[in-house]
């Protein structure tokens, strides 16, 4: 009887967790579907000293080979073993450590195949298509950000997290799928505006809370002899939320323009959040890590003129910790073209008017890997203003995203609302005269690329001088982003050399609307091709489609 009541026990544990993470407490099996996380949870028979430090592995076993999967500490004597699969089958493990209650733990895994119709897989790369991003399914992951730093605060000490999943659901709605977000940050830079509106909001600020700190103690009184182990089950809910709806975390382990008060660099202490952080976070298929924000900036160099040093070995230190190799970079694009070898896309900022000619350049200078722009100037305007940077009315910070589309690279979307320490979850719900983001841009872009394949365009600059082409050769598509200034650009030249047309349609997109015109047959009314009508001509950018081309190559 006793028996029978252990085993019931067990399995409605089994059950237990928050979001995805499925939590199995001193389990002999378990079954999962690809890409759940579980917490398989091992209570040691003794206290340890400094249990942060120690390395405890799960050797993992299986046709596909062997894999070597660090634990975490989650205090009380307890360590969990965090895992999530991408291959159906059967697996063993046995658990490597000289503590008593873990060593020699063994037991089974099954991992059966995913039922969740959105889920595809961690994010990946594609050595036949080396400038793009993959899901481990194999279809195309659309990397489309949206930059919230302070996200890990939004709920801080509430167990249902109301305010997260109410932002992650509108992201949802309006097609972002990755957010740019910080393990921690604690107050902006001391040059940057103080709006005294946030003073009369102060629900929308989460700037510089001493409640909140990864370590032990405060950011104003720090005391790093171990990890503040609730800050880190908190930030387990926020990216278990992420992933129930498949948003990707690109997580940001360091920031150097937010005043945290950080050990000093390569310290234990140090080395204890890093690879903690590490440890705890790499079977999220949702994870991608981006070793620090503004990495190699003026800010970090004061604070460590031998940041780069740094930044490059914590980087090669992730490659050694992550038994799922989740893709890494650094918000610093010097660092990544000087050590492109050490990142699996380069991240670049660029303010420039000519940042199409910027994105261009680099897409042509990296053939092999993906250019993601995770900082382009455009901050769009709030109610609050945080900092307004180069660009920020919404048309014109959306124009820059379309412009990094259009050089074949990736890119990122801030609000001011939301990207810093002033954080309104739910803008849409604020009071008339409260400004309201013009997230539905974005949904109307993801409308948009649904209906073509981005990972199979090209940017082709010879023939057009007023617009932006994109050219799928494979498929016979031809995409020219054209300025609302602009009367027209011609694209018959281009098609006259490179297709037979004969057969071809034509569609315009309006980027600010979401209106399709009727696709209909392709006809040049003007022999320049470029005099002929187009409509929203000086009300929005537009997007010209033309499809069903034979390429003459």
């Amino acid at each position: 009887m006793k028996a029978m009541r252990i085993l019931i026990s067990l399995i409605f544990i089994g059950q237990l967790g928050f979001a995805q993470i499925k939590v199995w407490i001193n389990p002999k099996s378990i079954t999962s579907q690809q890409w759940q996380v579980n917490d398989l949870v091992y209570k040691a028979k003794q206290s340890i000293e400094k249990p942060f430090n120690k390395e405890i592995y799960a050797l993992v076993k299986s046709e596909e080979g062997e894999q070597t999967v660090p634990l975490f500490y989650n205090g009380n004597n307890e360590w969990v073993f965090r895992y999530s699969s991408s291959k159906i089958g059967k697996k063993s493990f046995v658990i490597q450590s000289t503590i008593k209650g873990l060593k020699g733990k063994k037991g089974n895994i099954t991992i059966t195949e995913n039922k969740k119709k959105d889920r595809h897989g961690g994010v990946v790369l594609n050595a036949d298509n080396k400038r793009h991003f993959f899901y481990e399914d194999g279809s195309h992951y659309f990397n489309l950000a949206f930059e919230c730093d302070w996200l890990y605060a939004l709920d801080y000490g509430n167990e249902e997290l109301p305010k997260t999943k109410h932002l992650l659901e509108l992201l949802n709605e309006n097609g972002f799928n990755q957010i740019v977000m910080n393990v921690y940050a604690y107050g902006l830079d001391f040059d940057w505006v103080r709006d005294k509106r946030l003073k009369e909001n102060p629900q929308h600020n989460y700037g510089e809370r001493e409640d909140i700190f990864p370590f032990l103690g405060s950011n104003s009184n720090p005391d790093y002899s171990s990890l503040n182990v609730n800050f880190f089950k908190h930030f387990d809910k926020v990216v278990s939320q992420m992933h129930e709806h498949e948003i990707i975390s690109h997580l940001m382990i360091y920031v150097w323009n937010k005043r945290v008060s950080w050990p000093e660099p390569g310290s234990e202490a140090d080395d204890m959040y890093y690879d903690h952080v590490v440890k705890r976070y790499q079977a999220f298929p949702n994870i991608i890590w981006d070793v620090s924000k503004e990495a190699t900036s003026k800010i970090a160099l004061t604070q460590n003129k031998n940041i780069a040093d740094h930044i490059l070995e914590r980087a090669r230190r992730t490659r050694v910790l992550d038994a799922y190799n989740r893709l890494l970079s650094v918000h610093a694009y010097g660092f990544c073209k000087k050590h492109k070898e050490d990142v699996d896309f380069i991240s670049t900022q660029d303010w420039k008017l000519s940042l199409y000619e910027s994105m261009l350049n680099a897409y042509k200078q990296f053939p092999d890997k993906p250019v993601f722009n995770i900082e382009h100037g455009g901050y769009e305007e709030s109610p609050y203003e945080i900092f307004p940077g180069g660009y920020s009315k919404a048309t014109a910070c959306l124009r820059r995203n379309y412009l990094c589309l259009f050089a074949g690279t990736y890119t990122t979307y801030y609000w001011q609302g939301t990207s810093w320490n002033a954080l309104i979850h739910n803008p849409f719900e604020q009071p008339e005269g409260f400004y309201k983001p013009k997230f539905e841009y974005f949904k109307y872009m993801r409308n948009l690329f649904k209906t073509v394949n981005f990972e199979n365009f090209e940017p082709v600059t010879k023939y057009n001088v007023r617009s932006y082409n994109l050219t799928n050769y494979e498929e016979g598509v031809v995409m020219q982003f054209i300025p609302k200034e602009v009367h027209s650009d011609d694209i018959k030249r281009q098609l006259d050399k490179e297709f037979d047309y004969s057969k071809a349609t034509r569609q315009w997109f309006n980027t600010y609307t979401g209106e399709f015109t009727k696709e209909e047959k392709l006809e040049f009314k003007h022999k320049y091709g470029f005099w002929d009508e187009r409509p929203w001509r000086h009300e929005a950018d537009v997007v010209l489609i033309i499809k069903n081309l034979m390429s003459k190559k």
